[in-house]
């Protein structure tokens, strides 16, 4: 296959690199600017993920003027869609000639927009995404871990099943439940990872002493989630997790409430990771749980801004008008990892040394360390995959409406304070 890669590579070996097609010589003898694709979903039922895109992009852009730094973000909409973000990958890659990829935002769009680049041979930053499903999702054959494979150009930063695992369940055991756990997996990347019955997270919870109720999967932006509410009922979990997209939660929490059914804790990665989302179903918000991979309380530090994570809430919230949000750490931390790759690499257009630039990066970012050493990570990912850490909390209602995060169990990553204990939901 001719990728871009390829086509770059041939013409710069026989001498036919010109101007006049877009095959131009180096950009920084040129002073044509290091073009950064940026893909995440902007619209659609994900749309949350991408609150801080632009008040990132905006930020990084002034920055990098200030420093003389002569970069170009070329921003795609993957509308939440698996489909929708291969194709913008691949048009930001033919036709807007992008030397460096960075993707965020659960694996309907990390997956699509990794494969892509590294079958078009484009060095890629992707995050917000468990590992699991960001590095088995994209294996030829998820089910065989024998034909398991390292990428050449897609690196991975984020926490994984384990850590969320740890997270869930040490903030379970302070309360005095059943340990039964009734799951809801949706038919998607995140879903089919987190309710696989051999690596997900059922085998962990086990190990823990919890048992969990698995009624199978459902469709995306069900209106009827009885099924899952009466197996959950006849089982008499005493806990709900899952990794639910917002607008399917809202709908779940609803029905649940109007059936009777009243769990003593409510635990869901992706749906209420988000104040609005919280913030949509009232007083049904206060002391719902998830898991925190960001927070104007964490400890750490821009390389880009010199900001400390409240620093940094707080100007989004000047900016915008809005709370802040877990996104905007991550977010910001793509773009100091490019920031510093860019920097980093003799010649930025050149995709190997840009490849090479990431697979070296050891930078503390407002995220934590971004290294790709292989820390905490298995043999068959070590190469393209990086553990940033993972805490728990629940949202509390203010008496004004409004809700606040509160980190309220770090076990797993001591050095992220707490702000209260876990309280069941009533």
């Amino acid at each position: 296959m001719l990728t871009r890669r390829r086509l770059l590579k041939s013409a710069a070996a026989t001498g036919l690199v010109t101007s006049a097609g877009g095959l131009a010589a180096p950009a920084i003898a040129q002073g044509a600017p290091i073009r950064i694709g940026y893909v995440s979903p902007q619209t659609g039922p994900l749309a949350g993920f991408a609150e801080a895109d632009a008040f990132t992009i905006d930020a990084f852009n002034r920055i990098a003027a200030d420093q003389g730094l002569n970069v170009e973000v070329i921003v795609k909409d993957s509308q939440s869609n698996p489909n929708r973000a291969a194709d913008v990958a691949q048009e930001a890659i033919i036709d807007d000639e992008i030397h460096l990829m960075l993707v965020a935002s659960t694996p309907e769009t990390t997956n699509p927009v990794s494969t892509v680049a590294e079958s078009e041979g484009i060095p890629t930053i992707s995050t917000m995404a468990p590992w699991q499903p960001w590095f088995i999702g994209q294996q030829g054959n998820p089910g065989d871990p024998s034909g398991w494979r390292p990428f050449e150009y897609a690196f991975h930063y984020f926490w994984g099943l384990e850590d969320v695992i740890a997270v869930f369940t040490n903030m379970w055991d302070q309360l005095d439940t059943n340990k039964v756990v009734g799951g809801l997996f949706p038919n998607d990347a995140d879903g089919n990872a987190w309710g696989d019955p051999n690596v997900g997270v059922a085998p962990g919870f086990a190990q823990a002493g919890y048992e969990t109720v698995d009624p199978g999967r459902y469709q995306n932006l069900t209106d009827d989630f009885t099924a899952q509410i009466n197996a959950f009922k006849q089982a008499n979990a005493d806990i709900v997790t899952g990794v639910v997209i917002p607008p399917d939660f809202t709908t779940f929490r609803n029905q649940a409430s109007q059936q009777g059914f009243n769990p003593m804790a409510i635990t869901v990665a992706k749906a209420i990771l988000f104040p609005q989302s919280v913030e949509t179903l009232g007083e049904a918000g206060h002391n719902l749980s998830s898991e925190v991979w960001w927070s104007a309380n964490h400890p750490f530090t821009s390389s880009l801004t010199g900001q400390g994570c409240m620093e940094l809430a707080n100007a989004f919230t000047e900016a915008t008008g809005r709370p802040w949000t877990q996104p905007i750490g991550f977010i910001h931390s793509l773009f100091e990892t490019a920031a510093d790759v860019i920097t980093r690499a003799e010649d930025p257009t050149d995709l190997d040394q840009l490849r090479d630039a990431i697979a070296s990066t050891q930078l503390d970012t407002i995220v934590g360390r971004v290294e790709w050493n292989g820390a905490g990570v298995p043999d068959f990912a070590a190469e393209n995959v990086c553990k940033t850490p993972l805490v728990g909390g629940q949202w509390r209602r203010n008496d004004d409406g409004s809700f606040e995060l509160v980190t309220v169990d770090n076990t797993t990553a001591p050095d992220i304070p707490t702000q209260g204990e876990m309280q069941p939901l009533s």
